[in-house]
Parts: structure tokens; C-alpha cells; sequence
């Protein structure tokens, strides 16, 4: 085992805090990566809360990991020391249901997807995420980042990207579709983006206008603040697939009348009370109300060579680790732009 430094909330609720942990040694297919920033995602706040129910603690949060590969285990083949590389939501599977077979690890059906933080491993040890200096990592769960990418832009996109490229991916967004981002946070910035570079008509939802100059740089086509009902008036039967990025409960119903016959409202924000539905908007134009989680291995590899591809990552704001209590303050403030990623030196 090897003794590193992270920051750790030792109770729910309770301020992060300095402290240390123990990583396995390096196994046969493993590959040790020193950590050189970490994005902080609203989910590190609902899970360190306790907000999504009950959780394991210490907790280390961090999903969304940048580094370079520090060793490899002797059977590893498909990286090497100096590599740079990135570690998102997931660290193992079962690797053998139809899901893990067909590359969907995320929603794997045997043992459950094991989440990077907040987890037990196959062996029954607690897992660990990025607000560390070094993790160790299956290499089947480890992908690399392109060089058109910086590592600190790069990192929020190993859940914020994921998170919402393979939804539009799914939901078959390109040219001639008219898509609604719904939220202008840490995934609604990447939602925007990446829509446009899929050659989508891009409209953001947003509570207010404040964010309306960012949204059109960022690849917005039109911007509309939803606290405006005439809002819901002028865009009634709009949109191909609206995509909520929202981790607070909506009223669904009045989104779902955006929609054109058949459109999708997809949901990847995932707020911690339910959520009523009146479900006669669904049956008015054989809408679809879904949901979906991250990606699978390949699929973020790919999303991560697309943005490579088109020369985006996400808008960052770094910070020291020192500052990781403030920034989950600010997050829940709706006070960053658009993802606060750690500068792990500074832990």
C-alpha cells in the first residue's frame, strides 16, 4: 500500500478536510497516475452530503481526473509511463453482462458499475476519487487524453463531457435537429458546445439572462429565460430533444410541451427530492421523457477525441485545494463558470 495525501470529508455534511489515504500497489493490469487536477462536480456535493442517501465516509470525492501515468503493471498494453491520461465516473464493472459486452459499463447489470468515490471495490475496499495526488486504476477504466486537449480543461469533460455527449450521440443530435439545453451550469456549458459541433440549431433554457452573452459565445444559436412565460408560449412545440442539466425538480410538464411530436426530454441532472408528472403532455405528441448516465469507456475516449477534433474543453475557473470548501458554496450559488477544477499540487 501506498500512503498519499487528499482531502476527505470525514462525515456527512462535514468541511473537507486534509488528510491521508492508502492506494493498492500496482497490480498486473493496473496503471498509477499522479493526479494534476480535478474537476469538482455538483454530484462530489449531493454525495458528500449525503443528498442522494446514505453514503461511506471518509469520502474522497472526484470523478472527473487529469494525470500522468506515474507505472504500469506488467500486463498492461495500452499505456505507458509519461502518458496523459484521464479517469472518470467508473473504476470496474463486471465486465460481463450485455452491457459491459457492448461497451456500456455504465449500466452494467452484474455487480453494478463501481463509482471512482463512494464505492466498494471487488475486493470490498472503500474506493477513493481525485481530490488526491495519485490513483491507481484497472486500464480498462483509464483513457487518454488527446494533446489538442489541456489537462485541466480536460478533466471536466471525464463527467460534465460524457455526461452529456452521449445522450446527444443517443438521441442522434446533428444537422437539421433543433436541441434545448435546459441549465447553463458545469454539464449545460458542455451540452451547448458540444451540440453546436455536432451541427445542432442550439437553444439554452435558463432561469434568467444572466449567462445569455457566455451561452451564445460558447455556440448557442438563441438564449431564453425560462422565468419568462411567454417563454413557454413562443417555443411551444419546438424542439427535437430538449436536455435538462438541472439537479433541482422542474415542472417536466410544461418542458415537455417544447417539444415537437416525438421529441425527447432527456434528463441527466439528477436532483434529490422526486419529482409530480402530468403525464397528458407525454400522450399530446408521443413525447418521451428519459434519462441517462455518463458513458461507457469507448464512448468517452471518443467523446474526448471529438473535442480534441473541434478545439474545446471545458470554461474552468482553478483553484488551490484549500479553497474546495468555498468552491462547493459557490457551487451550490450557481457561482462559477463553469466548472472549478483543483490544482492537486496544491493538496
Amino acid at each position: 500500500m501506498t500512503t498519499v495525501t487528499a482531502y476527505a470529508a470525514p462525515a456527512a455534511k462535514a468541511p473537507l478536510e486534509r488528510t491521508t489515504i492508502e492506494r493498492r500497489e500496482v497490480g498486473e493490469f493496473d496503471v498509477l497516475i499522479d493526479i494534476k487536477y480535478a474537476g469538482i462536480c455538483h454530484s462530489d456535493i449531493h454525495q458528500a452530503r449525503e443528498g442522494w442517501g446514505e453514503a461511506i465516509f471518509p469520502m474522497v470525492p472526484g470523478h472527473e481526473i487529469a494525470g500522468i501515468v506515474a507505472e504500469v503493471g506488467p500486463g498492461v498494453t495500452g499505456f505507458a509511463v509519461g502518458d496523459r491520461v484521464g479517469v472518470g465516473c467508473m473504476v470496474d464493472s463486471c465486465r460481463e453482462c450485455d452491457n459491459c459486452k457492448a461497451g456500456e459499463e455504465q449500466y452494467c447489470t452484474g455487480t453494478g458499475m463501481v463509482g471512482t468515490y463512494n464505492a466498494l471495490d471487488k475486493n470490498g475496499e472503500p474506493t477513493y476519487g481525485g481530490y488526491s495526488q495519485k490513483i491507481v486504476v484497472d486500464e480498462n477504466y483509464v483513457v487518454r487524453i488527446p494533446e489538442g486537449l489541456s489537462l485541466e480543461e480536460a478533466a471536466p469533460l471525464l463527467c460534465a463531457g460524457i455526461t452529456t455527449y452521449s445522450p446527444l450521440k443517443h438521441w442522434n443530435v446533428g444537422p437539421g435537429k433543433k436541441v434545448a439545453v435546459l441549465g447553463m451550469g458545469g454539464l449545460g456549458h458542455m451540452a451547448v458546445k458540444i451540440a453546436h459541433h455536432l451541427g445542432a440549431e442550439v437553444t439554452v433554457l435558463s432561469q434568467s439572462l444572466r449567462k445569455q452573452e457566455d451561452g451564445l459565445k460558447l455556440g448557442a444559436d438563441h438564449y431564453y429565460a425560462t422565468s419568462d412565460p411567454k417563454t413557454f408560449e413562443e417555443l411551444a412545440g419546438t424542439f427535437d430533444v430538449i436536455l435538462s442539466t438541472v439537479s433541482a425538480p422542474l415542472d417536466f410538464s410544461a418542458f415537455l410541451g417544447l417539444l415537437k411530436t416525438d421529441g425527447a426530454l432527456v434528463n441527466v441532472g439528477a436532483p434529490e427530492e422526486p419529482i409530480s408528472l402530468n403525464v397528458f403532455p407525454l400522450l399530446m405528441g408521443r413525447k418521451t421523457l428519459a434519462g441517462s448516465a455518463i458513458g461507457g469507456i469507448a464512448e468517452t475516449q471518443e467523446m474526448l477525441d471529438f473535442c480534441a477534433e473541434h478545439g474545446f474543453g471545458a470554461e474552468i475557473e482553478l483553484i488551490r485545494a484549500d479553497q474546495i470548501n468555498e468552491a462547493y458554496e459557490r457551487v451550490l450559488a450557481s457561482d462559477v463558470r463553469y466548472r472549478f477544477v483543483i490544482d492537486t499540487a496544491t493538496i
